[in-house]
């Protein structure tokens, strides 16, 4: 149960498709209004409070809020929430999910879910992720898994989960892994357990989180590099999407090599699954390469999970060698 007496289930509503009713250009629908529409949400005998917070699309969303957000589900549970819902666009979820798994403390589950389609179109998916997403808040198995994406009856970790499709309603997944686990027949079978780590501070300054930007390149043939230049002047990091297992134009290397020897530089693949390498190529812009000159390897975190980590740990105040180390720990 909860940590206080319990409540049940806390939701919280943001913006996205979820609550676009479509009609009157910036109409949102409430919190209130998705879960009325959510056929047998009342069977499930959950106590269920719903709270309205940000009216944000997730393309807008900042760090901050997002904390924000998380800030207010902590209390929630210190409250005696069993689990906490968040509704939110589907455009970042990938990356708020991973944000709020980094700092979540808790045993209860964090769930985050959303729609591919609006309410008013056919086969709207929206009622069902919020069903299934109750459910995986409320469940026993679901506790001391973090934070956790619920869409299509699938149970994804906020560590693996993207989103690899731009309309269909089976738009996540997460490649390296697959799913935890599903709901199946309203039960909550989880399969796998993702691992856990020591949670980062979540109430880092907020005008040094402002400040902690993260620049992310993505590697392209022919590349030249330009979109590197006077980065040390903007940027206090920067990630680096280098081709298959880690590999960039030989042109960028001098250019990389000096960029870390000024602030975190990490490495990852754009492929979308699988790890870079560290030692197996050895040509100018291999990753041994580029390693040797101080960039620090993503493992396999994604370019943008990779950006959510490193910005948080700017924020907080880590120097290189803590980043290098939180990296090799989470990737």
């Amino acid at each position: 149960m909860g940590e206080g007496c319990a409540l049940g289930v806390v939701l919280l509503a943001l913006g996205g498709t979820i609550s676009v009713p479509g009609g009157a250009r910036g109409a949102r629908l409430s919190g209130a209004e998705i879960t009325a529409a959510v056929p047998g949400l009342t069977d499930l005998r959950v106590p269920l409070e719903v709270r309205d917070v940000q009216a944000v699309p997730s393309g807008s969303l900042t760090f901050a809020q997002v904390l924000d957000v998380v800030d207010v589900a902590s209390r929630a549970v210190a409250e005696g929430a069993d689990g906490v819902v968040v509704t939110q666009g589907t455009d970042t979820l990938e990356e708020t999910a991973f944000l709020a798994d980094l700092v979540w403390p808790h045993e209860a589950p964090f769930v985050l879910t959303g729609a591919m389609r609006q309410p008013a179109m056919a086969g709207a998916d929206g009622p069902a992720n919020v069903l299934a997403a109750v459910r995986v808040a409320a469940a026993r198995e679901a506790r001391g898994a973090g934070a956790l994406v619920v869409l299509g009856d699938e149970v994804h970790a906020a560590r693996w989960v993207r989103k690899t499709h731009s309309t269909s309603p089976a738009a996540f997944s997460s490649p390296d892994t697959g799913p935890l686990g599903h709901v199946v027949e309203g039960r909550v079978r989880l399969l796998l357990a993702a691992p856990r780590h020591e949670p980062l501070a979540a109430g880092c300054d907020r005008e040094r989180l402002e400040a902690s930007r993260v620049a992310l390149h993505v590697v392209t043939l022919d590349d030249d590099g330009a979109q590197l230049q006077g980065l040390e002047a903007t940027h206090a990091g920067l990630v680096v999407a280098g081709f298959g297992v880690g590999h960039v134009p030989d042109v960028l290397v001098p250019r990389l090599g000096t960029l870390a020897e000024h602030m975190p530089v990490v490495l990852t693949s754009r492929t979308g699954s699988g790890s870079v390498l560290r030692h197996t190529y050895k040509a100018p812009g291999s990753e041994t390469d580029l390693l040797r000159r101080g960039l620090i390897d993503g493992g396999f975190l994604d370019p943008y999970k990779s950006r959510v980590l490193l910005r948080l740990l700017l924020a907080s105040g880590a120097g290189r060698d803590h980043i290098a180390k939180a990296f090799a720990v989470r990737g």
